[in-house]
C-alpha cells in the first residue's frame, strides 16, 4: 500500500480559539456576522451533502461537469507531480482529477477536519497504488507550509469557496497560495459565475428549506460550542443578491426583539425585531474579475472552461 501521512499544522486549540473570537467580533460589530465555516459541524456537513443534490443547486453538478470532461485537458496543461486541494473534506470530486494526472506522485489534501482527511487519505492509498497521500490538518486561510514533494505543484481550491472570502480577503488569500508556488506551479480554482438573480437566489433559499436549515445550524453550533441560547426559531432563513457587489447573501433575521446570552464569552446581545445577522457572502464572478485578482496575486490565467450552459467556470493560471 502507498505511503499515507498525516501532518498537524493547526493547533489543537486552535478551532475553540477561533471560534470565540469569530462570534465576539461578529455579534458586537455592525452588521452583526458570522463567518460561514462554522456551519460545518457534523450535523451542518450533512445538511450541505443534501443541498448540493437539491435541483436549486447547481454549482456542484455544473463543475463535476467540468471535471468530467476536462480533466485530461487540465492534467495536460498543469503537468503535476503534486496535487495540493484546499477544503478537501472527501476528496470525492478530486479523483478524477487524480485519475487524469498520469504523473502525478503526492496528493496533499488539506483542511480542518482530521477525521475528513483520514478517511478519504486511507481510501485513497487503498484503491490507487504507487499514490503517496500526505494529508495536512492546517487552516487554508492562515500561512501554510507545505511538506517536501516533487513538482510541478497544482493547488485545486474549488467549489466556488473563494466567494466566500471578501474582496480584501481574496487578495491575501491568492497572495498566499501564490507564496507557495515556484514558477510553473499552477492553480485551479473553482469560481460561480454572475448569472439571473432568480437562478442565484433560489440555490441559496430552496423550496424544501434544507438551506434554512443549514444557515441557523450556525446558531445550534454557537449554542452547544459557546453555552448561548439562541432560539433557531426566532430567526428566519434570507437569501438576497446584491447587484452591485455581485453576491448573494445568506442572513438570519430576528422574528422579533430578543436578547441572546453567550456565558462563555460573558456576551449579552440584543436584537431588535427584523435586525439581521449575515452569516455568508457568496460572491459571483465574470472572466475579467478573475483574470484581474489572479494578475494582482502574480499568477497569470492560462485556460478558462466552464460546463455547458456557463454557470461556472474552472480556471487553470500559472504561478509567474
Amino acid at each position: 500500500m502507498s505511503p499515507f501521512l498525516l501532518t498537524r499544522t493547526l493547533p489543537e486549540d486552535a478551532t475553540d480559539a477561533a471560534l470565540r473570537a469569530d462570534v465576539l467580533r461578529g455579534l458586537t460589530g455592525r452588521p452583526r456576522t458570522l463567518p460561514p465555516k462554522w456551519f460545518y459541524d457534523a450535523y451542518g456537513s450533512e445538511l450541505f451533502e443534501e443541498i448540493t443534490e437539491l435541483p436549486e443547486y447547481y454549482p456542484t453538478r455544473a463543475e463535476r461537469e467540468i471535471l468530467l470532461a476536462r480533466s485530461g485537458e487540465i492534467a495536460a496543461a498543469a503537468g503535476a507531480r503534486t496535487l495540493i486541494e484546499l477544503g478537501s473534506g472527501s476528496s470525492e470530486k478530486t479523483r478524477h482529477l487524480i485519475d487524469a494526472l498520469t504523473g502525478l506522485h503526492t496528493y496533499v489534501p488539506v483542511d480542518v477536519s482530521e477525521s475528513a482527511l483520514t478517511r478519504a487519505g486511507q481510501a485513497l492509498v487503498a484503491e490507487r497504488p504507487g499514490l503517496a497521500v500526505h494529508a495536512l490538518i492546517a487552516d487554508f486561510t492562515g500561512r501554510m507550509t507545505l511538506p517536501d514533494t516533487p513538482g510541478p505543484r497544482l493547488v485545486a481550491f474549488l467549489g466556488g469557496t473563494i466567494g466566500n472570502l471578501l474582496p480584501a480577503e481574496r487578495a491575501a488569500f491568492l497572495a498566499s497560495v501564490r507564496a507557495l508556488l515556484a514558477p510553473g506551479d499552477a492553480l485551479l480554482l473553482g469560481t460561480d459565475l454572475v448569472k439571473d438573480e432568480k437562478v442565484l437566489v433560489r440555490a441559496y433559499d430552496d423550496a424544501a428549506g434544507v438551506t434554512a436549515a443549514f444557515n441557523k445550524n450556525v446558531l445550534t453550533v454557537i449554542n452547544r460550542e459557546l453555552g448561548a441560547d439562541f432560539d433557531p426559531a426566532a430567526f428566519d432563513h434570507v437569501a438576497v443578491w446584491d447587484a452591485e457587489r455581485e453576491w448573494v447573501e445568506m442572513r438570519l433575521r430576528s422574528r422579533g426583539a430578543q436578547t441572546v446570552k453567550v456565558p462563555a464569552l460573558g456576551l449579552v446581545v440584543d436584537f431588535d425585531a427584523g435586525e439581521e445577522l449575515r452569516t455568508e457572502v457568496s460572491a459571483k464572478f465574470r472572466k475579467e474579475g478573475v483574470r484581474e485578482e489572479l494578475e494582482a496575486a502574480r499568477l497569470e490565467l492560462a485556460r478558462w472552461w466552464t460546463d455547458e450552459e456557463e454557470r461556472f467556470a474552472l480556471s487553470l493560471s500559472m504561478a509567474r
